[in-house]
């Protein structure tokens, strides 16, 4: 594994504020605002970010849209993610997709760098 993040968010300030979080850590931040722009960082992206962190809820692409269409890529099906959503049903959502976990918005940092310390290993 490696220590790249991408994060797939289209509201900037939970972008930067999940970069100041992230990068202290060693971790590699890309951000894509949306599932159309990640697919296409993930296109180029070698080696794979070891974790996604996405966001359910965007134009463009929703985070439903991508999650269907990155499990039907096979270099890419196997990154593991991490949903964090403001739509009350956390748990739901994130068994709906297979993620590896899923945070409710606002979210702890504690919790999530628990969570991306875990699924990364």
């Amino acid at each position: 594994m490696n220590n790249r993040v991408l994060v797939v968010d289209d509201d900037p300030d939970i972008v930067e504020n999940l970069k100041l979080v992230l990068e202290p850590e060693d971790l590699e931040v890309a951000c894509a605002p949306n599932g159309r722009v990640a697919l296409d960082i993930l296109a180029r992206a070698d080696p794979l970010p070891s974790v996604i962190l996405l966001d359910l809820m965007m134009p463009v692409m929703d985070g439903f849209q991508f999650r269907k269409a990155q499990l039907a890529d096979a270099r890419i099906a196997s990154v593991p993610v991490i949903v964090l959503t403001a739509d009350g049903h956390v748990s739901a959502k994130t068994a709906q997709l297979g993620a590896a976990a899923g945070l409710g918005k606002p979210f702890d940092i504690d919790e999530l760098m628990s969570l991306v310390g875990r699924v990364i290993g």
